[in-house]
């Protein structure tokens, strides 16, 4: 691991004034995932700026929905009343995650800002455009079966790894940010980037801007919910594909819909053509399994993951069966 310099900061602009001093500087929070990616030699920062001691820790409940501070733990967030209450996929999507250990350390923002698992971008002595841009994508013509089959470029085909991501996709979060410009909201949809030409950028932050929290709007989605995630093994195992999945069921008919997948795109993907074909019918097995295929319209796989066509909407319509038992 590189030298670098490290600083603390016990205020939110004292970290953003910082953080554009020094070009290669990054935020450090829970580490989980930097730490591990410094020692790997895919981030060589100059210099850290811990905001651990920044008043982020804060979960709010409010008549609008539900506020989560940028700090606060993943362990935290799963296991709040407010969260089990009002967003119970939140907290089931969060504990599919990661290790009791691991969730302990990691954060909520910093969660939002994890970076892809490719093998590719991992392993420095290989072309990577995300780490290294211009050097090629070893995915596309290499081992590819955890990869994208939605949304890729001829850049990367990387997935984001995130299980909270795809709940915060399906609950329609808003990300709050601050920077030198001042304080704003990003729709969580619009914070993950596809790949398209700059696969190097993961997101839609501005240089320096700080992610100070999360709020979620006020829905009807705490009753038939659910998040299935599959994968390699039971424990400590990335989405093969995930989907997170929420129904307003009334009188037998479905009012709305929410459907997010994860595993199969640099983002969270949110499925809004089976949404708006569930809307106004019957909660069937039937309509589950077309949701599941309109779903992933346009797929496109690679050698070593056409799995994936069969497995995503199959993830999916089990979701939503399993979603719409509950009593």
């Amino acid at each position: 691991m590189n030298q670098f310099e490290y600083t603390r900061t016990t205020e939110v602009a004292g970290a953003t004034k910082a953080i554009t001093k020094t070009a290669n500087t990054r935020f450090l929070a829970g580490g989980t995932n930097l730490i591990d990616l410094m020692k790997m030699g895919v981030v060589v920062p100059d210099r850290l700026i811990d905001i651990k001691p920044l008043p982020l820790k804060d979960i709010k409940a409010a008549a609008t929905g539900l506020h989560i501070g940028a700090l606060t733990t993943n362990t935290q967030v799963a296991e709040n009343n407010d969260v089990k209450t009002m967003f119970p996929l939140l907290a089931m999507a969060i504990n599919a995650g990661a290790s009791p250990q691991l969730r302990n350390m990691a954060t909520t923002g910093g969660n939002l800002m994890q970076r892809t698992r490719c093998a590719y971008f991992f392993d420095i002595t290989m072309p990577c455009n995300k780490r290294a841009p211009g050097t090629g994508c070893g995915a596309i013509g290499g081992y590819n079966r955890m990869h994208a089959i939605l949304g890729a470029s001829d850049k990367c085909i990387a997935v984001n790894p995130s299980d909270m991501n795809v709940a915060l996709a399906a609950l329609e979060a808003t990300i709050e940010v601050t920077g030198s410009k001042g304080k704003r909201q990003i729709r969580i949809g619009e914070f993950h980037r596809l790949p398209g030409e700059n696969p190097e950028l993961d997101n839609t932050l501005a240089k320096g801007e700080l992610i100070t929290g999360l709020n979620i709007p006020k829905s009807p989605f705490n009753k038939n919910f659910h998040y299935l995630k599959v994968r390699d093994r039971s424990s400590y195992a990335f989405a093969l594909v995930s989907a997170g999945v929420a129904l307003h069921i009334e009188g037998n008919v479905i009012r709305d819909a929410r459907i997010a997948i994860g595993g199969v795109a640099h983002k969270p993907w949110r499925a809004s053509n089976a949404e708006a074909f569930l809307k106004g019918k019957q909660p069937t097995e039937a309509n589950f399994e077309k949701a599941g295929l309109l779903a992933i319209e346009g797929a496109k796989a690679f050698e070593h993951n056409k799995f994936k066509l069969k497995l995503a909407p199959q993830t999916i319509r089990q979701a939503l069966i399993t979603a719409a038992a509950k009593k």
